[in-house]
């Protein structure tokens, strides 16, 4: 990776050679790598059996879960939170699992809309809930950096699962628990 973009940075009219940028490529190359960590991870891997016996029954929302991701449009960043919600039928995930969830798709070159799909399926597929919600806002690098440059224009999407999808008053409270 290292070389291709040594080469990105030579095709844009930049000297490599110059003391600023000699160990660019390098850096370019880590950095690269960091920001789609997501593809050497699996469900698996990050839920790690963190799955315990619950009797409850009610609504658990872990919201405002900050994300990092890259459009694969134009790879540049869009940055935003998530809002989770499940409905568990005798078990619950470790808290922290539902984070790292998020980041492991964030951490691919993705949209929005199938970040938020993903994260609903998994959490559904992972815990057997009843229901799972899925919020995510996010602002755009490649809208607000270039084409038409609207720098508070915001994306909101969401997945709606099992009874999320088909009770509305299990969405409606989701709605408005995330939103006090």
């Amino acid at each position: 990776m290292k070389e291709q973009f040594a080469q990105i940075i030579e095709a844009i009219g930049e000297d490599i050679s110059r003391p600023g940028l000699q160990d660019t490529p390098q850096r370019a190359a880590k950095a690269m790598s960091f920001l789609t960590r997501g593809y050497q991870q699996s469900v698996d891997d990050v839920v790690n059996d963190a799955l315990f016996p619950s009797d409850s029954s009610e609504m658990i929302i872990v919201k405002d879960i900050e994300l990092y991701s890259m459009c694969e449009h134009h790879m540049l960043p869009f940055i935003g939170k998530a809002h989770v919600a499940y409905i568990p039928t005798g078990k619950v995930i470790g808290l922290s699992k539902i984070a790292r969830i998020v980041d492991m798709f964030a951490r691919r070159l993705q949209i929005q809309e199938q970040l938020t799909v993903q994260i609903a399926e998994t959490i559904q597929q992972v815990t057997g809930a009843a229901g799972v919600g899925v919020i995510i806002e996010a602002k755009h690098m490649c809208m607000m950096m270039r084409g038409v440059e609207k720098q508070n224009s915001s994306m909101k999407t969401s997945s709606m699962l099992g009874s999320f999808r088909d009770n509305q008053a299990t969405r409606l409270e989701f709605l408005s628990l995330i939103s006090s």
